[in-house]
């Protein structure tokens, strides 16, 4: 052996006594592997908790820790390793109840919205369907803000009310859907006055036509009337500006807004007068009721 050889044989010997040392660390290294036997195949298996635990777990959460969250998770996971069962069922309406009491508005409708899917005869289907229309309308912007959540809002609301007539919500969803319109028709309004403060009256005259085609039942369409007479006295349509404040004054006789709409007609030399041809007077005669 010369002496060039000598260390090279000194480095194999080391390395055979290296190697399984190495291995050992590396294996006592890999994630997830708590035994030599989860190398082969046999992973830990962490057995399932009982159903009615998880659930009451999660109710103890709700009613006790006041963690809603926390027992939105505990009613998943019933639903995770005990699904199909009854218990899921139960689960899945809770875990949406849960969600929308801690005000994460978007997992409590996926949860409602799969829970209608899912037992669209049961008979909580209308809370489901009741909590859904409660996130969209929980969230209701003002209206300066865009108002796609209102509209998700007002759909889901009428639905528990075409749906569910006989349910202890179909009230409750009748007085939501009236903010929501209310809430629509402002925005309508808005825009309109906009296009009126511009002497764009064509613009303003299809907002405000919106309010008194789609929302005749809100507080807002005694403005409407008046501010249709406005626009229509600007560009010389005098039938149309008549026939506005006589819609206004039969069906609000006593609202500031038909006093305005009288002066603005007066000043023109005529008087409020409906005449059956215009589109106003027929709006009112289609939803067919007295709003004064």
């Amino acid at each position: 052996m010369t002496l060039s050889q000598a260390p090279k044989s000194r480095s194999i010997r080391s390395s055979r006594w290296l190697a399984p040392a190495l291995a050992l660390v590396l294996l006592a290294a890999l994630p997830g592997c708590s035994s030599f036997g989860s190398l082969f195949g046999k992973e830990d298996v962490v057995p399932d908790e009982p159903a009615d635990k998880l659930y009451n777990e999660g109710l103890f959460l709700l009613n006790n820790r006041r963690d809603a969250r926390a027992a939105a998770k505990k009613f998943e996971e019933v639903d995770r390793q005990h699904p199909y069962s009854e218990w899921a069922r139960k689960s899945l309406i809770m875990s949406a109840y849960a969600y929308y009491e801690a005000r994460e508005y978007e997992e409590s409708i996926n949860a409602a919205k799969r829970y209608v899917t899912l037992h669209p005869g049961s008979p909580d289907a209308a809370y489901a369907q009741f909590l859904i229309a409660s996130s969209y309308y929980d969230e209701i912007p003002d209206i300066t803000r865009d108002q796609s959540r209102t509209e998700k809002a007002l759909n889901a609301l009428d639905e528990v009310a075409r749906k569910y007539p006989e349910s202890e919500y179909a009230t409750s969803a009748k007085r939501k859907a009236q903010v929501a319109r209310d809430n629509l028709a402002g925005k309508e309004m808005e825009i309109g006055r906009y296009y009126l403060k511009r002497k764009d009256f064509p613009g303003a005259i299809n907002r405000f036509k919106v309010v008194v085609t789609q929302y005749q039942t809100t507080r807002h369409v005694e403005e409407a009337l008046m501010r249709l007479t406005e626009c229509y006295m600007s560009l010389g349509i005098v039938q149309e500006a008549q026939t506005a404040a006589a819609v206004l004054g039969h069906n609000f006789p006593d609202s500031r807004w038909y006093k305005d709409a009288y002066s603005l007609v007066k000043s023109g030399g005529t008087e409020p007068r409906e005449y059956e041809g215009s589109w106003i007077s027929k709006a009112f005669k289609k939803v067919g009721v007295n709003l004064g």
